[in-house]
């Protein structure tokens, strides 16, 4: 058997692969690990790629390779430029944000991933995969799927495993604060599933990040959100700052 954990360097991921390392390092370890993968659309927050950088040499020493993966045009190519041919017959430039029913970054994120696997050696694969015990909902399918999910297995939640990361030194520090003190899920920063108290956090603490959302706003004619009072991040960007004012 391969046995490989994908990660993304989130809350959960990380803990899961601290929680394989520390069962490495016991004598009947039982999550044994030859691989860790790391899918990258570049457009992560930068903590996300600290704590990766801090991690590698950790694997390193124990003899586990670390791959990280790309598709093979960018984000911002498939955001705005690549020609989408719908079912209509017309054309669209770019499958514009990625989030909700449209998760076209995942999608491909997933083929990449698939593809990869059928290059390694010719033996059972073990994927372990980073769902929190409390993540009910994504249980099910992942076992279906025959994945390993170490963090169910032991139990821990997702507060329990930002507390676990906390405390062995690791955060996602971004202009002095911590992510996970702002935003529920630390994933790419112009995902079009992050909530409104995501995105005015974003808009008051990480003005670089709220920048980088606007251009992509300048590049598709399609809305960031569908709220009733706000749609595009400029419209957000005045509602935030009509109810900071009041």
């Amino acid at each position: 058997m391969y046995y490989i954990a994908s990660v993304s360097f989130g809350k959960d991921s990380l803990a899961m692969l601290l929680l394989i390392l520390d069962n490495l390092d016991k004598k009947n370890g039982k999550y044994p690990l030859d691989e860790v993968i790391f899918f990258d659309w570049g457009m992560e927050f930068q903590a996300i790629y600290h704590n990766r950088d801090k991690i590698k040499p950790m694997l390193a020493a124990r003899g586990i390779k670390f791959t990280e993966l790309h598709y093979d045009t960018s984000f911002v190519y498939n955001f705005c430029e690549r020609e989408v041919h719908k079912k209509d017959g017309s054309i669209q430039h770019g499958y514009s944000w990625c989030g909700g029913r449209t998760r076209w970054g995942t999608a491909r994120k997933n083929s990449v991933i698939k593809k990869y696997y059928k290059t390694l050696p010719d033996t059972e694969i073990v994927e372990y995969v980073g769902i929190a015990a409390d993540e009910t909902s994504r249980i099910p399918r992942a076992l279906e799927k025959g994945q390993v999910l170490p963090l169910v297995d032991n139990g821990m939640t997702e507060q329990n495993c930002l507390d676990f990361c906390r405390k062995r030194g690791y955060n996602w520090q971004e202009d002095g604060i911590d992510l996970y003190d702002i935003m529920d899920r630390v994933c790419c920063w112009c995902c079009k599933n992050n909530n409104l108290k995501e995105l005015k956090n974003m808009y008051l603490y990480l003005p670089d990040y709220w920048k980088a959302l606007k251009d992509l706003q300048a590049k598709t004619s399609f809305p960031y959100k569908n709220y009733k009072d706000a749609k595009t991040v400029g419209e957000l960007e005045e509602k935030f700052r009509r109810e900071i004012n009041v």
